[in-house]
């Protein structure tokens, strides 16, 4: 699947991860209906060479078991896991957030591991196929990291006793190792990060029911004394002031570009499934446009990300923009397509779930509004 509009200025190697990764992008899509309607059964699934290339790209080079198809393809830049991701997501985003591999965990443990701990997550995804989580939101707190309330208590052994809850969390009731926020005390510098192996003991986590985005098996988990090794705590090597909030908000930054592609990769999907069912549909060149732009907003965010990723300006703007064209590109589908065309096309009716869902993920328009409004204010963005 290519896109309508121009390559917008990437360079060879990054034209070559997205057509490498186009090749494989179908192969969500085939696998769209029967994730969204049974998504704990992820059995049949496993061997599709989509999930094994997208958790090849995500995992760096020195970790990898084997040769792989992107070698010789530049995908550990931001850039380069955008515009993967856009792609992946034209396929399915659904599916794609049903995918094994590093996920948002992997930027916590690139932002905040040493060494070790990059070996010891890395080396565990590699292995897989292997699921990971990403636990930051809380039932009462959401994603506030200022008010995180999962508490990491030293014990005599020097080890940690995790306990608190955590929910909405993709994955986490399959993911086999992951991350959480926590606090060693009550100042605004004692927010920590530890990796997590499951099952332990103490350790208990259900699946949430889901109207959009399926694939993502959001789940609960929660934490009585969970045993943490001292050495499974994130950042101990780092200042104290680059330690657990400067992670998260790391993190956050390139999460919303993440959000956003994946918005544009589903606004793609059904201007694709549109143009294959009503070739010339009204209104497609509009459509077409905004897309490229869209797109084109999401790299320079992404490229900024590399150059500066604690901004998040560009990152906001960018969730703020595709999210919404999400939406609008959805209903413009099903308008075109016509009287009943939720029930004729499955596939267009389970897009127009999952697009809702993006505008909750990591902060609605209100939010994100007052995020950027922020940091203009504040002054740390080009204006």
């Amino acid at each position: 699947m290519t896109g309508p509009g121009p390559t917008a200025g990437l360079e060879p190697p990054l034209l070559a991860l997205r057509e490498t990764i186009g090749e494989i992008a179908p192969d969500l899509r085939r696998r769209a209906l029967a994730i969204d309607a049974a998504p704990a059964d992820m059995a049949p699934h496993l061997g599709s060479p989509a999930f094994r290339a997208i958790c090849e790209a995500t995992v760096p080079k020195r970790f990898r078991t084997g040769p792989t198809v992107f070698d010789d393809v530049e995908t550990e830049s931001y850039l380069a896991r955008i515009v993967a991701t856009v792609e992946l997501s034209r396929g399915d985003p659904g599916v794609l957030t049903a995918s094994p591999g590093p996920s948002l965990a992997g930027v916590v443990v690139d932002a905040l591991g040493s060494e070790e701990q990059r070996e010891f997550f890395y080396r565990a995804v590699a292995e897989g196929p292997l699921w990971t989580f990403f636990g930051m939101t809380e039932p009462d707190r959401g994603t506030d990291g200022t008010a995180v309330e999962t508490t990491l208590t030293k014990c005599g052994s020097g080890d940690y006793l995790l306990s608190g809850a955590k929910r909405y969390i993709s994955n986490g009731a399959r993911g086999a190792i992951g991350v959480v926020f926590a606090r060693t005390g009550p100042s605004p510098l004692s927010l920590r990060a530890a990796l997590i192996r499951q099952p332990a003991p103490g350790l208990s986590t259900r699946p949430l029911e889901m109207l959009g985005l399926r694939g993502a098996y959001l789940s609960e988990l929660r934490f009585e004394e969970v045993r943490v090794p001292a050495g499974m705590v994130l950042g101990s090597h780092l200042p104290l002031s680059r330690r657990g909030t400067w992670g998260i908000a790391r993190t956050f930054n390139i999460m919303r570009v993440h959000i956003g592609a994946m918005a544009i990769g589903l606004a793609y999907a059904a201007y694709d499934y549109v143009a294959s069912h009503l070739p010339g549909a009204p209104g497609h060149r509009r459509q077409a446009a905004r897309l490229d732009a869209a797109r084109q907003l999401l790299y320079d965010a992404a490229a900024g990300a590399d150059h500066d990723p604690d901004d998040a300006y560009r990152p906001s703007v960018a969730k703020l923009h595709c999210t919404a064209l999400a939406i609008g590109v959805v209903r413009w589908a099903v308008v075109a397509l016509g009287p009943g065309s939720l029930l004729a096309h499955p596939l267009l009716e389970k897009w127009r779930r999952d697009a809702y869902a993006f505008e909750f993920m990591d902060g609605t328009t209100n939010v994100q509004r007052l995020r950027i409004a922020r940091t203009v204010e504040t002054g740390r963005s080009e204006r």
